[in-house]
C-alpha cells in the first residue's frame, strides 16, 4: 500500500502549475559559488504587480498544497497539525486594517519550506484579513530571483505580501532574521556543514514563532504604508 501511495502524491504534485525537477530546494541549500553578492535590501520583485498578481491566482491553496506533499510529507504533517499562533502574534495580524495575501514560492522537498510555511497556514487561516497561495518555483522563479537572500541567492520559500489591488507591499525571504545570520556567518566561516547539522534542532525549539512574528511585522508596516522587504538581514 504504502508503495503505492508516494508515486502518486508525486504525480500529483507534478501536475501542480510548474511542478519543479530532481533539484528541488534551489539555492537554499546549494552552493552560492556563482551567486551575485548582495547589497542592502532586497529590491523589490522585478516582476509587475499585475504579474504578481495573476500569478498568485494562479497559486493553490496551502490544503491542496498540503494533500500533494511527497518529500518529508511526515515533516510537513506534523508541523501543520502542531502549529500554533503565540496569542499576541495573534491579536496584532487580526488588528491590522485592510486585506492581504500572501504569494509563498515553495516546495516539499525544502527544509526551510516544511520548518516555516505550516506556521504562516495557520496563521492564516486565523485571521480573516489574511489569505495565502502557494506556487511551485518553476512559476515562481522571477519572484525567488527578485527577492534574494542577504548573501545573493534566490531561495524557497518567498513569501511576497500583496494588499486587496494585488499591488506588492512586501516580502520575507527563506528562514528567519536569527537563523539566515548563523547561516551567513558558517558560509564566511566555512562551517556551513556544520549549521545544517544544526539547522533542525533551531527550527524544533523555535516552533515556528520567529517565523510568524517576522511576517507580521511585514504585514504591519505595509498597514502602516511603509512597506518592506525582510531577507533575514
Amino acid at each position: 500500500m504504502a508503495v503505492s501511495v508516494v508515486p502518486f502524491l508525486v504525480a500529483v504534485l507534478a501536475a501542480l502549475p510548474g511542478a519543479p525537477d530532481a533539484r528541488v530546494c534551489l539555492a537554499s541549500e546549494a552552493s552560492v559559488t556563482s551567486a551575485a553578492p548582495m547589497v542592502g535590501a532586497p529590491a523589490i520583485a522585478e516582476a509587475t504587480d499585475s504579474s504578481l498578481a495573476a500569478l498568485y491566482d494562479s497559486g493553490v491553496d496551502y490544503a491542496t498544497f498540503l494533500g500533494a506533499t511527497a518529500a518529508r510529507r511526515a515533516q510537513w504533517l506534523a508541523n501543520s497539525g502542531a502549529a500554533q499562533i503565540p496569542a499576541d502574534v495573534l491579536a496584532t495580524a487580526r488588528g491590522l486594517m485592510g486585506r492581504w495575501r500572501l504569494l509563498v514560492v515553495a516546495v516539499d522537498s525544502c527544509s526551510d519550506s516544511v520548518n516555516t510555511i505550516p506556521y504562516l497556514a495557520a496563521l492564516v487561516a486565523q485571521v480573516p484579513a489574511l489569505e495565502m497561495r502557494v506556487v511551485l518555483p518553476g512559476p515562481g522563479k522571477a519572484v525567488m530571483e527578485g527577492h534574494r537572500t542577504p548573501d545573493g541567492r534566490p531561495a524557497t520559500p518567498t513569501v511576497v505580501v500583496l494588499d486587496a489591488a494585488g499591488r506588492e507591499v512586501g516580502c520575507w525571504v527563506e528562514r528567519p532574521a536569527l537563523l539566515q545570520a548563523q547561516a551567513v556567518a558558517a558560509r564566511t566561516a566555512g562551517t556551513y556543514d556544520a549549521f545544517q547539522s544544526g539547522k533542525q534542532g533551531w527550527y524544533d525549539a523555535d516552533v515556528g514563532r520567529s517565523t510568524v512574528r517576522e511576517v507580521v511585522a511585514v504585514l504591519a508596516a505595509a498597514a502602516a504604508g511603509t512597506p518592506r522587504c525582510d531577507a533575514g538581514r
